[in-house]
């Protein structure tokens, strides 16, 4: 069976998350597709979020998100989709996930990217193995940490760790060095040691955390933590399949409210270009709602709209369904308490 929405998000992050809160709330029947999984539901606990303590794991937060959502009346399904494809007509599209299938005025591509691991061993994510410098930096202040890689990126990140802890180390793993020249004369002048042997075998202290790495060459190290540069996949097939504009280093090209380059699809989140943070998710995400809003709202008529339908009238305000117009009435932020009945038109 077929629903119809006016937003369907695909994926579940708190980009995705916040774009159908805002879709939501402004009005829009949405729904929300999210196959699970993602960068944030592995964070064992919560950095850099206001208002978020420490102690909260990305599942936690993910699972209040989407009850938030849903509470507004926006449909979460959990599901990988397969495919989406314009209507006959043009206005809007066809999205297949498993059993699951939704027409859709707009699409909002919130599929993230993949972080490419380094081979094992390696310690859990999140307990000395992480993946966002400006997240966990903090964590390893005047701790000894590692970068495992080849290229400028983790060159730089090893740098850049100086200023945090002055015991910073590169782990090539026996791969070839990468990084240009230019970087190479920039490490010979940063105290950092190159450790070319590979990985054997590692040492856990007794809370789980990374305590040490032991090499080929027999010799033990001791690391709190540290960050794989090996780079990222984007997830953009979806968004190839529509023949949506991509950037050279493969992230999804938007405009400042998650317009891509084909009328009806946005993109948020790790898919497309920035900083690959909650809070700047989840501005992404606020942004895209109210893109949607915009492009999507019945009122204000223009002059060109009022000469063709005619003025507006009671009659067509106002332009919310009906079962979004129950979930406002009954929610507990609605002015004067929660009603278990939408008003009832005067016919007087």
């Amino acid at each position: 069976m077929t629903d119809n929405y006016q937003v369907t998000v695909v994926g579940g992050g708190p980009a995705g998350l916040t774009a159908a809160l805002y879709a939501t709330r402004l009005g829009h029947d949405t729904a929300v597709i999210n196959r699970g999984g993602g960068r944030a539901a592995m964070m064992l606990d919560t950095h850099n979020v206001i208002g978020v303590t420490e102690d909260v794991s990305g599942n936690e937060f993910l699972a209040t998100a989407t009850e938030q959502i849903q509470d507004y009346g926006a449909n979460y399904v959990q599901d990988f989709v397969t495919d989406i494809e314009p209507l006959d007509d043009g206005e809007g599209f066809h999205v297949t996930a498993g059993n699951t299938e939704v027409t859709t005025d707009h699409v909002v591509l919130a599929t993230g990217f993949s972080d490419e691991r380094p081979d094992p061993p390696l310690p859990r994510t999140g307990r000395g193995l992480h993946w966002c410098l400006h997240c966990d930096a903090y964590m390893f202040v005047d701790e000894s940490v590692y970068v495992m890689g080849t290229s400028d990126s983790a060159a730089h990140v090893a740098m850049i760790m100086l200023n945090f802890t002055p015991d910073v180390d590169i782990l090539t793993r026996g791969e070839e060095i990468e990084w240009s020249e230019e970087t190479a004369e920039m490490l010979e002048n940063h105290p950092i040691d190159i450790i070319h042997e590979d990985v054997v075998g590692m040492q856990k202290n007794d809370d789980g955390w990374l305590s040490a790495f032991e090499f080929e060459d027999g010799a033990v190290r001791e690391y709190r933590g540290g960050f794989p540069m090996y780079g990222a996949e984007y997830n953009t097939d979806l968004a190839e399949s529509l023949g949506v504009e991509l950037n050279d280093d493969g992230t999804i090209a938007v405009d400042d409210h998650g317009r891509t380059s084909v009328d009806g699809v946005y993109a948020v989140g790790d898919v497309t270009p920035g900083h690959n943070q909650i809070p700047t998710a989840m501005g992404e995400g606020a942004r895209c709602g109210i893109g949607n809003h915009y492009d999507l709202r019945a009122f204000p008529r223009d002059l060109e709209a009022i000469a063709e339908h005619g003025p507006v009238t009671e009659a067509d305000v106002p332009d919310i369904s009906e079962e979004l117009l129950a979930h406002a009435v009954a929610h507990e932020g609605h002015p004067g308490g929660p009603r278990e009945e939408p008003p009832v038109a005067d016919d007087d």
